[in-house]
């Protein structure tokens, strides 16, 4: 299971929502490129970005600071956040080399045009689904539909979609961890044969052990997006990742098991 660090930018720099709540900020870094470049000097092999500012306007907004870490890195980078015509897709997937564009908003609003984006980019457009009590929410979380989070993803069972990037917005950014039911609905997303990879929630190493025993079980978890927690340092990213990859029955993964997280700092 993969450990992917995310970056989320606003008014060019790095910060953390709590519940995707733009009033309550904390800013972590003036630069988002230094960033990205520390967590990959840390192992990560991947990047997640997130466009506050865009996913709030409905267009990207940050994409200068995108293109920067992009250029600077050698990992690839998902990003998301206002991304909802074919004009956004080109541009971020061929101008700024972005690997794989994260499409939420617009895969609610039109089904018909999601699909054939996923036709035209095969592997390279990510369904985004953030869920609060299993709605999906859209623009940036701003807004909460009628439809139950697991119908999206059953609609788009059987296209080339790189992932689900399955969010609950109760967990995001709260450092209280992933509740069982977040756990339970992560398994059931793998059902629909997208590879799916969670978002929000990790406070601590013993969240990262509990996504791996799911993802053990449901092999189509592969991933796990940690934001606050490798901030804060509440999780070093080197652990994180060691844990991830590590054999169930070695020592290794019996001495993480049984070690109080929150020490691990």
């Amino acid at each position: 299971m993969q450990i992917i660090p995310a970056i989320d930018i606003r008014d060019g720099k790095c910060v953390r929502l709590r519940q995707g709540d733009y009033s309550q900020e904390t800013v972590f870094s003036d630069d988002p490129v230094d960033m990205a470049r520390q967590w990959c000097e840390q192992g990560a092999g991947r990047l997640h970005l997130v466009d506050l500012d865009g996913a709030k306007a409905g267009r990207t907004v940050n994409i200068d600071v995108v293109k920067r870490i992009v250029r600077s890195i050698r990992v690839p980078c998902q990003l998301g956040g206002g991304i909802r015509d074919e004009a956004s897709l080109h541009t971020v997937l061929e101008t700024v080399g972005v690997d794989r564009a994260i499409v939420g908003t617009q895969a609610l609003r039109d089904p018909d045009w999601f699909r054939e984006m996923v036709r035209k980019w095969p592997g390279r457009i990510v369904l985004g689904i953030d869920a609060r009590d299993s709605m999906v929410a859209t623009k940036g979380w701003l807004d909460v539909s009628q439809t139950p989070a697991f119908d999206l993803a059953a609609s788009y069972a059987g296209l080339e979609v790189a992932a689900i990037v399955y969010t609950n917005i109760a967990n995001d950014g709260m450092m209280q961890g992933i509740d069982p039911a977040t756990l339970d609905d992560l398994g059931k997303m793998t059902k629909h044969g997208i590879p799916v990879i969670a978002s929000g929630g990790v406070a601590v190493m013993d969240d990262i052990k509990r996504l791996v025993d799911v993802s053990r079980k449901h092999p189509g978890l592969v991933g796990v997006i940690v934001g606050r927690a490798i901030y804060e340092g509440t999780v070093q990213l080197p652990d994180a990742m060691r844990v991830a990859c590590s054999d169930p029955t070695s020592s290794e993964s019996a001495e993480y098991g049984s070690t109080d997280s929150r020490r691990l700092t």
